[in-house]
């Protein structure tokens, strides 16, 4: 897969793993996974929680913000989130599983280049979740993804800050911007607004 060098020059090379776990029959993973967001290298999911003494915990080998590229043999790369989660929940009755991961960590780092204001910033905020993105504009090229939720600004914390403030700080902002983002379903999920259902 070609990965344009020069606009994610700061990202390391993608490197998967290969790992194998091992559960007792009838035992769930214990994962919940959600969508890496438009905009991401590779389109597939994204573990973004465990189940505490589940087998993905027990093995000490999964990381929140791993993506899952394939599950014993299956690719998940490109396909619906119900799909892998389908294929997660097929595994029930297998007592090893096969995965092959890409290490990522959870929170994605957004550099957007902006000379003035006179260049539009390319993408769209709804309470705080990037809801769209401009092809070929600034934000793409500096790795912003629809359905993250941004989490820090140019090092200030946003997770409490009012809708409006947000858009305003963007909007006002020129030069290099820096900013941190992770999946909204992840966000929601460690700040405990949502109860995880695992698979």
């Amino acid at each position: 897969m070609n990965v344009p060098s020069s606009h994610h020059g700061h990202l390391s090379p993608l490197i998967s793993l290969q790992l194998q776990l091992e559960k007792h029959k009838g035992e769930i993973l214990g994962v919940v996974v959600v969508e890496s967001g438009w905009g991401s290298i590779l389109p597939t999911v994204i573990l973004a929680n465990m189940m505490n003494g589940g087998p993905a915990a027990r093995s000490g080998k999964l990381s929140i913000g791993d993506q899952i590229m394939s599950i014993n043999g299956t690719s998940l790369v490109g396909l619906p989130l119900a799909t892998c989660q389908g294929i997660i929940k097929g595994l029930k009755n297998q007592t090893q599983v096969k995965l092959n991961i890409v290490s990522c960590p959870p929170v994605t780092t957004v550099l957007i280049k902006r000379p003035d204001l006179k260049y539009q910033l390319g993408f769209s905020v709804q309470n705080g979740i990037i809801c769209s993105l401009m092809r070929g504009g600034i934000a793409e090229r500096g790795g912003v993804r629809v359905g993250h939720r941004i989490i820090e600004i140019n090092g200030q914390s946003v997770v409490a800050t009012a809708h409006e403030k947000i858009v305003q700080a963007l909007s006002n902002s020129v030069g290099e911007i820096h900013m941190k983002t992770m999946p909204a379903a992840m966000f929601r999920l460690l700040t405990g607004q949502e109860t995880p259902l695992y698979i």
